[in-house]
């Protein structure tokens, strides 16, 4: 059995920017309070942190940035997934040396990749890192899937420990499940999807709903893990408008959006991402009061 990256909830978070770049101000208040909230590990400079748009030398001095200041509390867990695996390779391998706890790696997007250019690509990655891997599979962005059988060779890895699975279907994720055993941890990468995942297993969720409500996303996880089942269930179902909501538009619009009118950050995005459009950012915000997370 290998060694479990973390259980619970993990925020994919967001990077607060303005129109001068990163605005780490702004970062470092909200990595503190999601730490306070009792997040169980925190996403640095994945899909909701905007990492495809951060140039090199800002993906490496957000993570360094990230690490330096959560300094042991919960894991770091670095984005450093690319199409270009070379620069995953190098990414990776600076993420280790400054002390990131594990990598989320994306499948190759754009060009994609077989099943046999996926495990080449990802052992190759996995042979650069002297952290653990997590793979992540969300083919509506990539346009590639990562089969339960190529999880199966990959779990066979010694650095590759886990996988954030995004795809939504649940029939793949019983089968991964089948097949890698304890070699390979199990995340949900669907925040409508945590109960049913951990059912199966799962270790818990790489999430965008924390981004907004770390406690009450950890306690899914928490409160599933100590049994407590209906709980769990109430808090997965309790929450599921503001998940449609938060992906109304594509992700990190609408958590951007989110965080910003909760008075961390400002709402900048970069091109091709553009602020919510009213009707949806107006429905997002309803149901965000009902929940007493904006007035």
């Amino acid at each position: 059995m290998k060694n479990t990256v973390f259980t619970g909830a993990a925020t994919a978070i967001v990077t607060p920017m303005n129109e001068k770049g990163v605005d780490y101000e702004s970062f470092e208040r909200l990595i503190e309070w999601q730490i306070s909230e009792g997040i169980d590990a925190l996403v640095i400079a994945g899909t909701t942190g905007e990492g495809s748009t951060l140039s090199d030398a800002e993906h490496r001095e957000v993570l360094k940035f990230a690490v330096d200041k959560i300094a042991g509390r919960v894991p770091v867990i670095a984005g450093t997934g690319s199409n270009d695996i070379s620069y995953a390779i190098e990414l990776t391998k600076y993420a280790c040396s400054i002390g990131a706890d594990a990598m989320l790696v994306v499948t190759p997007y754009y060009n994609k990749a077989t099943q046999n250019g996926l495990i080449k690509s990802f052992t190759a990655i996995a042979d650069a890192s002297t952290k653990p891997i997590i793979l992540y599979s969300v083919q509506s962005r990539t346009g590639c899937n990562i089969t339960p059988e190529t999880c199966a060779v990959l779990a066979k890895h010694k650095n590759i420990v886990a996988i954030k699975e995004a795809s939504g279907n649940i029939s793949q994720i019983a089968k991964i499940a089948s097949l890698v055993g304890d070699d390979m941890d199990i995340y949900s990468g669907n925040d409508d999807q945590i109960v049913p995942i951990l059912s199966l297993g799962g270790k818990g969720v790489i999430s965008v709903l924390s981004n907004v409500l770390p406690k009450e996303t950890s306690r899914i996880c928490s409160s599933f893990f100590e049994g407590k089942i209906e709980e769990s269930r109430q808090l997965q179902l309790k929450y599921i408008d503001l998940v449609d909501a938060l992906f109304s538009e594509v992700n990190p619009i609408p958590a951007k959006a989110a965080v910003s009118a909760m008075g961390f950050c400002e709402n900048y995005l970069r091109l091709p991402l553009t602020p919510m459009e009213e009707k949806n950012e107006k429905v997002l915000f309803d149901i965000m009061r009902k929940n007493n997370l904006i007035k």
